[in-house]
């Protein structure tokens, strides 16, 4: 392999780890301000040893996301030196704002609530977990705006041989990047609503402290019911602009290889790149594409055949990422939706809480394929349409990044099983871990 396939793996590998905590800080910080809140207007006990509970596991995930979060960044110097030459005034400034606006506020803030529960009042200390949430949401906002102008490039200019800010309002309002906001936000409150469902219907299968667990449940079912409906909508939303601003992802994230209008959606079909075409097509739904993308079934949709080879994104894995994401999505709802119905039934629905059970991995699994469809839907782009990832890379020596890469995957993987041992031995103890 070459230094452009070595990079790209290492911060796949980098990105997709750290994500895998990223979501559940950004969720669950917002339903730990919930529960407290509730425990400073109801002065009930087992409002307090919720957050507790639940702030044990939040602060085990937050620390080995800022620990992952940190390395990946080091990367734009060590690995992508050409793109951070090239885009380093518009991303760096985006980046600065969130680590010295955002991490750092969420940092001291998180101090305060750790060493704070005899120090300040009830009611400030509720106030200092809604802080938290709002820092969290701050670092995601500017972390996926930067992500966004590269999907999307506005408000800059090409001076001197470099991409330079020209309209900071263009970036920040960058349209792209709300909908990439609102569609990451409700994932990650969807992963943290399955969490704690998760976890709770455990306890409640062994009915083991059924009314903590019971309440914790329905928190977090409200929490994923709104949300799943809201990403549905806005991934809709998301998609029509998405074939407007990247039509050859869309074109790959259904697998459309002609142009045409009336464009179908199929219930199955399996790619073949090489005679750029589908060696299946089961159940066109006529017109569907077209329909979805542009809100007209006789309007007329890009096939990949219309970009020449180079510029296509990898068709297969940008296609089978889009549609489990898609059908894992539907399943969100649906299962919230029941949940709903049964929540004052959830002892006696001992078959709904195993689903809930075995349900905790299918968020973690949706949002990552959702990132897998946003970068690898974007190559060969780097910045779409500016720069190719080729043209990124640092020219370093092929067995540096090989070395380097081989590290990250043995201390993350260290890392991760450290941690998620802890938190599954924390969550099996339930509130008994924080009495």
């Amino acid at each position: 392999m070459d230094v452009l396939m070595l990079s790209r793996l290492q911060f796949a590998a980098a990105t997709f780890f750290h994500f895998l905590f990223v979501p559940l800080t950004l969720g669950l910080s917002v339903m730990l301000a919930i529960m407290e809140t509730r425990y400073v207007r109801t002065g009930d006990e087992i409002y307090l040893k919720m957050t507790k509970f639940w702030g044990k596991l939040f602060l085990i995930n937050f620390a080995i996301g800022v620990v992952t979060g940190i390395t990946l960044e080091f990367q734009f110097g060590t690995n992508w030196s050409r793109y951070s030459e090239f885009m380093g005034d518009i991303f760096g400034a985006l980046l600065a704002i969130e680590a010295l606006g955002f991490f750092f506020l969420e940092s001291i803030l998180l101090g305060v609530w750790i060493f704070g529960w005899r120090k300040i009042s009830k009611k400030a200390h509720a106030i200092v977990m809604w802080l938290i949430a709002f820092a969290s949401t701050g670092s995601a906002l500017w972390i996926i705006t930067a992500n966004a102008w590269m999907q999307h490039p506005v408000g800059y200019v090409i001076r001197n041989g470099r991409a330079e800010l020209e309209s900071f309002a263009a970036v920040a309002l960058n349209t792209f990047g709300i909908f990439m906001f609102i569609h990451t936000v409700s994932a990650a409150y969807i992963l943290s609503a399955f969490f704690v469902m998760g976890i709770s219907a455990y306890h409640l299968l062994k009915k083991q402290h059924v009314e903590f667990f019971t309440k914790s449940f329905r928190i977090a079912l409200v929490f994923g019911l709104i949300f799943s409906f809201v990403a549905i909508v806005e991934g809709h939303l998301h998609g029509s602009h998405v074939a407007e601003t990247q039509p050859a992802k869309l074109a790959a994230m259904e697998s459309h290889w002609e142009t045409s209008k009336n464009a179908p959606i199929y219930l199955f079909a399996f790619p073949d790149e090489a005679n750029e075409k589908n060696s299946i097509e089961i159940g066109p739904i006529p017109g569907m594409l077209s329909l979805l993308s542009f809100h007209s079934t006789d309007a007329e949709v890009k096939g990949l055949k219309d970009f020449p080879p180079e510029e296509r994104p990898p068709v297969l894995i940008t296609f089978a990422s889009f549609k489990i994401m898609v059908g894992l999505g539907f399943y969100f709802a649906l299962a919230t939706s029941i949940g709903w119905l049964r929540r004052n039934r959830l002892m006696e629905s001992p078959w709904y809480l195993k689903l809930m059970l075995y349900s905790i991995p299918l968020p973690y699994i949706a949002i990552d394929l959702g990132w897998t469809v946003a970068e690898v839907g974007r190559q060969p782009w780097i910045v779409y349409g500016i720069m190719k990832t080729a043209d990124a890379v640092s020219p370093i020596a092929v067995s540096q990044v090989a070395v380097s890469l081989a590290a990250f995957i043995l201390v993350y993987g260290l890392l991760g099983a450290a941690a998620f041992y802890l938190i599954i031995k924390i969550a099996r103890k339930g509130p008994e871990a924080v009495a």
